[in-house]
């Protein structure tokens, strides 16, 4: 079980995607931000500065960036449970807090950012 202080985040990745309950967002699109961080045993890696014994966080951007970006589905929950999958397929992680990030939401008043956020561990 890794040290769950040892973490790997990447923050702000933009995705243009079409998810949403109303048609015009599934028409037009809007951009979607992640945060993604997994617990991973750092150990290794650093000890014997080996890249294959960590998580690649560039490969880790593209996959959260692919799932996101397709299929449509209504809430940002789903997508956020979507990318905490794809997370915990990557080998040694065995935790995943995801944030998704709508900033652009139809919301009738001013607001910075409406965002979910889950915790999942593998099984």
């Amino acid at each position: 079980m890794p040290d769950s202080r040892d973490r790997i985040a990447v923050t702000g990745i933009r995705v243009r995607a079409h998810h949403g309950v109303h048609d015009f967002e599934r028409e037009q699109g809007q951009e979607f931000v992640i945060d993604v961080s997994v617990a991973v045993d750092l150990a290794a890696a650093a000890s014997g500065d080996d890249l294959a014994r960590t998580v690649h966080y560039g490969e880790l951007a593209v996959a959260v960036a692919r799932a996101v970006e397709r299929d449509p589905v209504d809430l940002i929950e789903t997508v956020a449970e979507r990318v905490a999958a794809v997370a915990l397929g990557f080998d040694g992680v065995e935790e995943a807090t995801v944030t998704v990030h709508k900033p652009q939401a139809p919301i009738e008043v001013p607001f910075d950012d409406v965002a979910v956020t889950l915790v999942r561990s593998r099984a």
